[in-house]
């Protein structure tokens, strides 16, 4: 995603949250990527829900945020992670 998108996604979050604040990621990422995605989560507990056929696993995560930009370093973070969708 490109930085205006970034900065579009920020602002609404600003509109929309106090912060600091409980946020909820989720994330549906291909079978056998799932511990990439923890590794970068090993302080938080996930739960998880594999796909009907299991190829896939959804992701979802609750962490206290201090601010938007920390909630945009964590999709920034996990965008790096082949084939992972961002909900």
């Amino acid at each position: 995603m490109n930085e205006d998108w970034y900065l579009s996604f920020q602002e609404k979050l600003d509109q929309h949250y106090a912060w600091p604040s409980l946020y909820i990621f989720k994330f549906i990422v291909p079978k056998g990527k799932e511990a990439e995605l923890k590794q970068l989560f090993l302080l938080h507990t996930a739960n998880e829900k594999t796909s009907k056929n299991g190829n896939y696993t959804s992701v979802t995560l609750q962490m206290m945020m201090p601010s938007s930009q920390a909630v945009i370093d964590v999709y920034k973070k996990i965008s790096e992670i082949e084939g992972i969708v961002s909900l």
